[in-house]
């Protein structure tokens, strides 16, 4: 069956499982736009297309699905790169469609032109410039294989116009063959013996589980090793849900903005088993000065990120899921009584908190009535910066794929877009993105594309007037000199731009309002933007300074 380049794209797209895209059209995607018109493929029109990528993002980490997205040639490829940057920080499996100039004018600067493939080589996991048709299928086959398998990791296909419109004979294969790609899945016996050994023989041991038990759907054989063998757990950003918040075993989120008492649990631990984290700069704090007694087991996928920040006692290249399954089987409990009873006076001395005593609104009460409300069950995704932490620290997380934020790139401008890619995701789940005043402001145009596509997204603006994370390092370390992070006078009427845009808008500024305004929202059936007024100077806490050790925190109680 002959088919044009772009109907191979569309029907491979197809068998593939692809029920939604999102992107932009332009010229050199034309043709595949012309056939996506009687496509059953869902296809999504943002008003910018970092919305398209960061959509598709979301709805990768919401759904664990493929995310994937298209742009044309030139300006259209380049404002894909910071999302695809952001997945590719992240480990997100993304497939992302860029139009390119015909064959015969690459090189030659023609208009909308860009290195696509050159741009985005350091940025994804693998890209790919398609210069023969008949090498279409075979190429996206391969594609979305490397995308979900491994570590994934988003993929670039750029795909001229004139490979669009010629022709070839279309089967699509039945499986990816790329003889130089196998990653390890199944763990080395002999290692899960030797952590199953240095587990029993431990007295202070701690899990520290990152997005990579979510990634491989690890969450039930984790909270299975945690209680089978009494060690608290405590996770990264990404790694929030991973391990229900809400068990007694759990240390909540650790690292720059972390728990007092995962800070020092893991500074006091003489075992650290980690499982599917890569020791980021914001956990380990100084790094000569982490965990200064504890022997490192570390489980990853990737080889290549163990032993890459801190040395590593007990390596473990594998699926997390395969390797916890495979500890389950043999480990043996340590004897951890009284470290659950230190890390409890730890619990008890030093809890998250703020002063509750006030009748503004602070931000940290706005994040606990949505808690509340939602009983822990709905989707938060964060923009980034204060309000990224307190969303972290405040709501409770019991379930993987619950929070959705960008972390190892810190993108302004992630979460309104990448919440309307995890609503048409899972359209039944309760979805909120958290966000400040400057970073929804970054991709607020998406509002057009969640009222058209009658998405209930609810976006709450902790609004304090600043670039609130800049602005509380400006405070503790520049002698507040607020050098450009104040934004007061200069942001819109929230209330009024959701109206504009057909939304719903509503403005907050008593502290006996919030509950009421989060419940309307709920029950709202459109896109509904709450404006927080909140406290102006309020910080996150704790918070290590950089270039400090973990356990070296500002409290902010003082």
């Amino acid at each position: 069956m002959k088919l044009s380049g772009a109907k191979i794209v569309i029907e491979s797209l197809i068998k593939e499982g692809v029920d939604i895209i999102f992107g932009y059209p332009g010229g050199t995607v034309l043709p595949i736009f012309d056939v996506l018109y009687d496509s059953p493929i869902k296809f999504i029109l943002p008003r910018h297309e970092q919305g398209a990528v960061h959509a598709a993002d979301g709805y990768a980490r919401a759904t664990g699905k493929v995310g994937v997205c298209i742009a044309t040639s030139g300006p259209g490829a380049t404002n894909l790169v910071t999302g695809i940057a952001t997945a590719y920080m992240d480990s997100i499996p993304m497939v992302a469609i860029t139009g390119q100039v015909s064959r015969s004018l690459i090189g030659n600067d023609a208009f909308q032109e860009a290195d696509v493939t050159g741009i985005t080589r350091p940025i994804s996991k693998h890209n790919y410039l398609v210069k023969e048709v008949d090498e279409l299928a075979g190429t996206i086959k391969d594609a979305f294989h490397i995308a979900r398998t491994g570590r994934p990791g988003p993929v670039v296909i750029d795909i001229p116009k004139d490979v669009t419109v010629l022709e070839a004979d279309y089967e699509y294969p039945k499986e990816a063959n790329i003889r130089s790609y196998n990653p390890t899945y199944i763990s080395h016996p002999g290692q899960i013996k030797k952590a199953a050994k240095a587990i029993k023989e431990s007295k202070r041991p701690v899990i520290y589980a990152g997005g990579g038990v979510i990634i491989s759907n690890a969450s039930d054989e984790l909270t299975e090793f945690a209680e089978k063998t009494n060690i608290p757990v405590t996770t990264t950003l990404l790694g929030l849900g991973a391990f229900p918040e809400t068990h007694h075993l759990s240390l909540m989120m650790l690292g720059m903005h972390g728990t007092a008492y995962a800070n020092h649990a893991i500074m006091e631990s003489d075992l650290i088993i980690a499982v599917g984290s890569r020791f980021d700069d914001r956990v380990t704090g100084k790094l000569d000065e982490f965990a200064p007694h504890a022997k490192i087991i570390h489980i990853d996928i990737d080889p290549s990120s163990v032993s890459k920040n801190v040395h590593v006692d007990i390596p473990i290249v594998g699926d997390a899921k395969h390797a916890l399954r495979s500890l389950n089987n043999i480990v043996k409990a340590p004897d951890t009584k009284e470290w659950l009873e230190q890390i409890a006076k730890w619990k008890k001395n030093s809890p998250l908190r703020y002063n509750r005593d006030t009748d503004s609104i602070k931000p940290q009460y706005v994040v606990e009535q949505i808690y509340e409300a939602t009983k822990g069950n709905a989707i938060i995704v964060t923009e980034v910066g204060q309000n990224q932490m307190w969303a972290a620290q405040f709501y409770k997380y019991t379930k993987p794929r619950t929070f959705l934020s960008s972390g190892g790139l810190g993108t302004m401008g992630y979460g309104f877009p990448s919440a309307i890619g995890a609503q048409l995701g899972l359209p039944d789940k309760v979805v909120f993105d958290i966000a400040g005043d400057g970073s929804i402001q970054m991709n607020i145009q998406e509002l057009a594309t969640a009222v058209v596509n009658k998405l209930p997204v609810n976006i709450a603006i902790l609004n304090n007037g600043y670039l609130g994370m800049v602005r509380q390092w400006q405070e503790l370390f520049y002698e507040k000199r607020y050098s450009h992070t104040c934004l007061k006078g200069g942001c819109p009427d929230f209330v009024k731009l959701a109206e504009a845009y057909g939304a719903v808008g509503i403005r907050v500024d008593k502290k006996e309002d919030v509950r009421a305004a989060i419940d309307k929202a709920i029950a709202t059936d459109n896109v509904v933007v709450l404006d927080f007024v909140v406290d102006e100077e309020e910080n996150v806490f704790p918070m290590v300074p950089a270039g400090k050790a973990i356990n070296k925190m500002i409290d902010g109680m003082a």
